[in-house]
């Protein structure tokens, strides 16, 4: 494979109302048909009148640029100081939603296109139509990575190829069957064009050729890259997800659920808090049957369906500072137990033991 990557210039200042695809093909007329058109989502927001007033500056900007960050904002991932990273209503996960005050005047800010699918076919769809164009179109903007320093371009929407090739089910040349190889190619085309795109160059369009052998409409789009949220194993940010597990805590249904606990999974919510509690507060799982049999005898009024027993007890001596710490350390375990599936109940300890409480799972 041999690919070029080519710059569309000449294609100036793009305001709302402005016909994209007479732009792009007056300014490329040497396009074709299999190309891979990257065209900046500020274009395409510009041509949808996508922007919004704001003051240039002070903190009259600040405030108007936070509210139409709320109205952009399905749900806060992490906040950091001034920094918000969001889920935006497309499904995307982005810095301050995507909201941009780049290649702008200084009283407007740029938001994303409204639906970056729909507006990569619309523009393929004309390229076709009018200019018996077959190219497939990738819709980019900028974002961070998890992990990762830097930005690079990745594919909002797409048209014409599929965003994902998926490899699964192949086999390497050491013989092995690929189980989760599926690479999202459409980033990758969308990073190679901003390669010479740039950020001050004004050269919002960039065409890939030599990737593609021939298009193919793909109904889903980039909608594909979004990860589906029961996948999703950081939904929030690390202060979030505490503040959320906390709050959790407090609420937490008072009772054993209907199925065994698992001493195993019991272990583990223990072994999950050790280093967060108040140092010499102890958690005691009693696994020993008869043992816990006798206990839970002499407990008034304990569940019925309880399977499992945890002694709890706080630091000695205690004072009443002790006693509120050891509350949370409580709350903070039976957090790490529903985070296994496990409800519990606080109960008072069984007599004659030196625990201060106990909870059953």
């Amino acid at each position: 494979m041999r690919l070029e990557i080519l710059p569309v210039l000449g294609i100036g200042d793009v305001t709302e109302g402005d016909d994209l695809a007479a732009l792009i093909a007056t300014a490329a007329p040497w396009l074709r048909d299999g190309d891979v058109l990257v065209v900046t989502s500020k274009i395409v927001s510009k041509a949808e009148g996508r922007l919004v007033d704001v003051p240039a500056d002070g903190p009259e900007r600040l405030a108007a640029r936070d509210e139409v960050l709320a109205g952009e904002t399905a749900r806060v991932v992490a906040t950091r100081g001034t920094t918000r990273i969001v889920q935006t209503h497309h499904g995307f996960v982005m810095a301050s939603a995507g909201i941009d005050a780049s290649n702008v005047d200084k009283t407007r800010l740029v938001l994303l296109p409204k639906d970056p699918d729909a507006a990569a076919r619309a523009l393929r769809a004309a390229l076709r139509e009018r200019y018996d164009l077959d190219v497939a179109v990738i819709v980019s903007d900028t974002m961070g990575r998890p992990w990762r320093n830097g930005l690079t371009d990745v594919a909002l929407g797409v048209a014409g190829m599929p965003a994902i090739r998926d490899h699964r089910g192949e086999i390497d040349p050491y013989g092995n069957e690929l189980q989760l190889t599926q690479m999202a190619v459409v980033d990758e085309l969308a990073g190679a064009g901003e390669l010479i795109k740039g950020k001050c160059d004004q050269v919002p369009v960039a065409v890939i050729r030599g990737y593609l052998g021939e298009t193919r409409d793909d109904d889903e789009g980039a909608r594909a890259l979004v990860r589906d949220a029961s996948l999703d194993l950081f939904s929030l940010g690390t202060a979030e997800a505490r503040a959320a597990g906390l709050r959790e805590a407090a609420t937490l249904a008072d009772g054993p659920g209907p199925a065994p606990a698992d001493p195993a999974a019991v272990d583990r919510a223990i072994a999950a808090v050790a280093e967060v509690i108040a140092p010499g507060t102890v958690l005691t799982h009693v696994t020993d049957q008869e043992v816990r049999a006798g206990l839970v005898a002499t407990v008034p009024g304990w569940p019925a369906s309880a399977t499992g027993l945890v002694l709890g007890a706080p630091p000695a001596p205690v004072d009443p500072a002790d006693l509120v710490r050891f509350g949370a350390d409580l709350q903070r375990l039976r957090a790490a137990l529903a985070a296994e599936g496990i409800s519990s109940a606080l109960l008072p300890p069984p007599p004659g033991s030196t625990a201060s409480a106990a909870l059953a799972v």
